[in-house]
């Protein structure tokens, strides 16, 4: 049991620390994942999502899920990546979350594109 609560504290510091180097690469405080409510509030910053959205993914059943899912990608998107980093970290977060976090992604915000072009150049 002692190594079944060790391994989960493990992922959990894991998962603060991989969200917390998101937050800072995107240039928004890290402890704010630490933060409940606030947490999301930085996470739509850093997708460019509006601020509003917080009460659709926190108040309305079903719908929260479609925003939730958009919110990711646009996070996905403002570091350059596509739909397959989406999938990845709704489907298995644990291990794309950290890839995000420490591999060499660099936050572009809305200049993002998945081929690395800014978005008024792609056609």
């Amino acid at each position: 049991m002692a190594v079944v609560i060790i391994i989960y504290v493990a992922l959990i510091v894991l998962m603060i620390a991989s969200w917390w180097k998101i937050f800072t690469k995107a240039g928004q405080p890290g402890w704010a994942i630490l933060v409940p409510i606030y947490n999301i509030i930085v996470m739509l910053r850093v997708a460019q999502k509006p601020w509003w959205w917080i009460f659709l993914i926190l108040l309305v059943p079903i719908v929260n899920y479609v925003f939730l899912i958009m919110m990711i990608h646009g996070i996905s998107k403002n570091f350059g990546h596509g739909a397959g980093m989406t999938v990845g970290i709704i489907f298995l977060g644990i291990i794309f979350i950290p890839v995000l976090a420490f591999g060499d992604s660099k936050y572009i915000g809305a200049t993002a594109s998945t081929d690395g072009q800014p978005l008024d150049q792609v056609k």
